[in-house]
């Protein structure tokens, strides 16, 4: 039975980690860190998506928890991340003979600060956005604001990666 459960929880794991997206430092510390703190991306956008901030912030401490050999810490890690959403925008790209929207775009831009304490050449502030289009109708179903989010946090974990390269 236990074994059982080890192989159950190996599939799942794998198809997690596979639908969240490959990213390149897995198993590893960046140098001697050893502690990660990652502070609430609070959204400071004028339209306000209540799930976002959550979900970014979840998404990153999770990202973190599973790829790494880190320990979250609530203060004082070794590395640290903070940051805010700082747009959340639907535009009319086009329109019909009516004069309605045919055609949306939704655009999310976050700012992440990254510190690490021990190597400050790898500290870097940067805003990540992304924007994607779809039909006025489909009110942002069909998984739009999923992959927005999923390339803003690639997007982010890749700059991470650059910054600390073959560190992890």
């Amino acid at each position: 039975m236990k074994k059982i459960l080890y192989i159950v929880a190996f599939i799942v794991s794998s198809t997690l980690l596979i639908s969240c997206g490959a990213y390149s430092f897995t198993g590893g510390n960046v140098g001697n860190a050893k502690t990660i703190q990652v502070d609430y991306f609070q959204n400071q956008a004028q339209l306000i998506e209540p799930e976002l901030s959550q979900q970014l912030t979840q998404e990153l401490q999770d990202l973190f928890t599973r790829q790494t050999n880190l320990t979250p810490t609530s203060s004082n890690g070794d590395l640290y991340f903070s940051g805010e959403i700082t747009s959340y925008r639907i535009t009319p790209m086009s329109a019909t003979s009516q004069q309605t929207a045919a055609q949306n775009r939704l655009t999310i831009t976050v700012n992440v600060r990254y510190v690490n304490k021990l190597e400050e050449k790898d500290n870097f502030e940067k805003q990540f956005s992304f924007y994607s289009d779809y039909p006025a109708r489909q009110q942002l179903t069909g998984g739009v604001k999923e992959t927005a989010f999923k390339e803003i946090l690639e997007r982010v974990t890749q700059d991470i990666f650059n910054a600390s390269v073959g560190k992890w």
